[in-house]
């Protein structure tokens, strides 16, 4: 099927905290939408059938919560009123954004999904209806190609968004298409939990989603594009991520992504909106047989195998008996390690080792993980690498439970810049990566020079180790990492 996702540079409020009535709230929201209106028809010239909207690309962001009011349309969050906002504007009060969403739709012929600020009034009855007796949703709406409201998801994981409330329960939002089947919907942030994102895909076998966002880029694991390709290939799934485009805060990356492809923008350069269109696979595969795979890890498979020394750059993964024991004694009694260090990465305390000289073979433990490297670099340029591993909880801007084995570009040429935002590279390295991760929810992350994108050749569980491996990156390495989320532990 051809898809859409439109990166836009929104036309944001002056002032966003002051207190504006409802017109002239219609009227930035109405510049937005024209620049919408006109990517809706440029992608359905291309024969897209479906189009994504990034988050808070109508209203903007850094409101507070009285200061939203104006900019919130009334949306029924029911699946019993079958409406279509287009064709039946009087149904309901301030819905003026919804009905040119819905119009779009419709006169294009286009499913489309956008983001808006939604407003519920709720009754003191209920324990949870806030003070001022409404609710405040960031949420999603799609609509069908004929302009009927389809589904309405409202974003559970909020991101210091005083603005708006969570929901009372996680919503498991899903709409059918006759061209692709079952599209489930989140949020930003949500991507990093287990509730709805996982669960969701998990519960209804999904293979399609569509993925408003407003994503501040964190390097060298959290970069949008970096992100959204190993969640698409860990979930073997599509991804249809449409992200804001702010330069100035570190907003850019949205792309189509199959499990084994990418169509991606990230351009930190130069300002206004893309448009990207892409005719993708509807995936088939199964993913739950996917999962079952993940969790066999858990079984102890044979053990017995010759020492990795001797393996060959391929996808021959083989674990020393007993390599899992933390540890730096070296098989040579007289040889030199190279020695361990501490540096904050991603505002977490990484356990780090340098990756010096030609090739090698490295192991870096923190709690109960081991992580383990073994690569070859053709040419040695005058970069420093590092491996890197963190088991923990991490708690700035959000809390949960990471578990990374990273090998990294570091900043300079010093241990204290290792863990820095880089975006360029020139070495290329083979290299194998694996760890004894404790949760099968593993996201594979390859990054390359300019923030561009590699797909590994060989990954998966083998021996209770999960692995990943390349044989020459397309362009300098930046990252390869195994990023794990133990949402247990959270």
């Amino acid at each position: 099927y051809v898809a859409a996702v439109y990166e836009h540079e929104s036309i944001l409020s002056p002032n966003p905290t002051a207190l504006v009535d409802r017109q002239s709230a219609l009227e930035l929201m109405g510049r937005n939408l024209d620049v919408y209106e006109q990517q809706v028809v440029a992608a359905a010239r291309q024969g897209a059938q479906i189009i994504v909207f990034p988050e808070d690309g109508i209203h903007g962001f850094n409101f507070t919560r009285s200061s939203i009011y104006p900019y919130l349309d009334f949306v029924l969050h029911s699946h019993t009123v079958k409406w279509n906002p287009c064709r039946e504007p009087y149904l309901f009060n301030d819905t003026e954004v919804l009905q040119r969403l819905s119009c779009m739709a419709l006169q294009n012929k286009i499913f489309l999904v956008a983001n808006l600020g939604t407003k519920q009034p709720c009754e003191h009855t209920d324990p949870h209806c806030p003070s001022d007796g409404r609710y405040q949703f960031n949420t999603n709406v799609a609509f069908s190609d004929d302009g009927m409201l389809v589904a309405t998801y409202r974003k559970h994981n909020l991101y210091f968004e005083y603005a708006f409330d969570t929901p009372p329960e996680p919503d498991y939002k899903l709409f059918d298409t006759p061209f692709a089947g079952k599209f489930g919907m989140f949020t930003c942030f949500d991507i990093l939990f287990f509730e709805p994102a996982v669960n969701l895909i998990r519960q209804y076998n999904l293979k399609q989603v569509v993925y408003p966002t407003a994503w501040m880029n964190q390097l060298p694991l959290l970069s949008a594009v970096e992100f959204q390709q190993a969640f698409a290939t860990a979930f073997n799934i599509n991804i249809l991520a449409a992200n804001i485009h702010h330069p100035t805060l570190g907003m850019t990356g949205s792309g189509i992504y199959t499990p084994v492809k990418s169509f991606i923008y990230h351009n930190m350069e130069s300002y206004g909106g893309k448009l990207i269109v892409a005719e993708i696979p509807v995936v088939t595969t199964d993913y739950k047989t996917n999962l079952e795979n993940n969790e066999r890890f858990r079984e102890n498979l044979d053990h017995s195998c010759k020492t990795f020394t001797s393996a060959p750059m391929d996808d021959q993964v083989c674990f020393k008996e007993g390599q899992e024991t933390p540890g730096r004694v070296s098989e040579k009694e007289n040889e030199q390690l190279p020695p361990l260090f501490y540096a904050e990465m991603m505002y977490d305390n990484f356990t780090f080792v340098p990756v010096w000289g030609g090739k090698g073979e490295l192991q870096v433990c923190a709690n109960t993980l081991c992580c383990y490297l073994n690569y070859r670099r053709a040419v040695l340029t005058n970069e420093l690498y590092a491996l890197g591993v963190f088991d923990g909880l991490h708690t700035v801007h959000g809390t949960y439970y990471v578990q990374a084995c990273a090998l990294v570009k570091c900043g300079g040429l010093s241990f204290s810049t290792c863990g820095q935002e880089v975006t360029d590279a020139t070495a290329l390295i083979d290299f194998q990566l694996w760890g004894n991760m404790s949760t099968p929810y593993i996201f594979p992350l390859l990054l390359t020079s300019g923030i561009t994108l590699d797909f590994a050749d060989h990954m998966g569980w083998k021996n209770n180790h999960y692995f990943i491996s390349k044989n020459r990156t397309s362009s300098g390495l930046l990252t390869a990492a195994l990023y794990g989320r133990w949402y247990e532990k959270d």
